[in-house]
């Protein structure tokens, strides 16, 4: 016999599991999607718990910001543009579902590329060996082009790149998300970090044109920002470190002129949940009113799901 005494599980107070509080229920669990369903009867059949609710919750809000005229700005890293998603974006500023868009010079890159010649994104791996990384010629050339006249005008970066596409007529101006931008009135602003862009390796980069029109774009990126009071989303699609940085001062300098910018919906999409997205734009700027989430995926696929899900949910019946 041990020498310890135990507790008599005798005498603990029971209550009947009917009584009980339950997180889970029946009535919340998924549904069998039929074969021929379409996306409103998938988001139907999502069960109700953690991200799927979470995500259903998302697209109520951005519709309810599109129904309501309240911005719904978009951040993006890189990635979303050099894997194809250019597209679905374009179609989103179409119909009234992005009200301004926001990327940093990699984002840039990219998109004059795409739009110019229909190809981007290098084989890092192999042209970081012999010093040709981030060396073709017609980019930085035509980048110069573009700060020229952004000085020239008083133009933001975004807006004077939006601008130079069109004047060109880029053969691929249509997957574009500058030019398109450009054309539909929506502002479009880049925000630029010095010796963090393959741009600044090239004679033609200019450090005091392009941070004035960048700065340009911040106070641009402000004023849409100002006005998420009440019911704005922002949304976060692949920058870990720029924008979430870019968002957090806006967001703070919006504050100090509007005094009230509260009640808004923040969201994180990314592969991988990093440290800035999720405390600069989901958790600190929602931490008296509102709503922030965070959805792990990748870009290819969750961005298109949203897509696909705003616009029927927004045109059902």
């Amino acid at each position: 016999m041990s020498r310890y005494e135990e507790i008599d599980l005798g005498k603990v107070r029971r209550l009947s599991v009917r009584e009980r509080r339950n997180k889970s229920q029946i009535k919340d669990f998924a549904k069998v999607v039929p074969k021929e369903a379409n996306v409103s009867q998938f988001l139907d059949s999502l069960p109700r718990f953690l991200k799927a609710s979470d995500f259903k919750r998302l697209i109520q809000l951005m519709l309810k910001a599109r129904k309501r005229k309240k911005p719904i700005i978009f951040m993006l890293g890189a990635h979303p543009i050099k894997c194809g998603l250019s597209t679905i974006l374009v179609d989103l500023m179409s119909n009234g579902f992005i009200t301004c868009l926001a990327t940093h010079g990699a984002g840039l890159i990219h998109d004059l590329e795409m739009a110019m010649w229909g190809k981007t994104s290098e084989e890092v791996e192999k042209s970081i060996a012999n010093g040709s990384f981030g060396m073709v010629k017609e980019t930085p050339k035509l980048f110069g082009e573009i700060i020229n006249d952004a000085d020239k005008y008083d133009q933001g970066l975004g807006e004077s790149l939006g601008k130079k596409l069109l004047d060109l007529d880029a053969r691929y101006k249509s997957y574009s998300i500058f030019a398109n931008a450009y054309q539909l009135g929506i502002p479009a602003t880049v925000h630029l970090g010095i010796g963090t862009d393959t741009l600044n390796q090239h004679p033609e980069f200019d450090g005091a044109r392009a941070g004035k029109a960048s700065f340009k774009d911040f106070k641009i990126f402000c004023h849409e920002v100002s006005k998420i009071n009440n019911g704005g989303v922002v949304l976060n699609l692949g920058s870990a470190v720029i924008l979430p940085e870019v968002f957090l001062k806006a967001l703070s300098v919006s504050r100090n002129v509007k005094k009230r910018i509260d009640n808004f919906t923040t969201a994180n999409l990314d592969m991988i949940q990093h440290y800035r997205p999720n405390v600069n734009v989901v958790s600190r700027p929602t931490q008296a009113k509102g709503f922030g989430f965070s959805f792990t995926g990748h870009h290819e696929l969750m961005l298109p799901l949203l897509a696909w899900a705003l616009k029927a949910e927004a045109f059902r019946g």
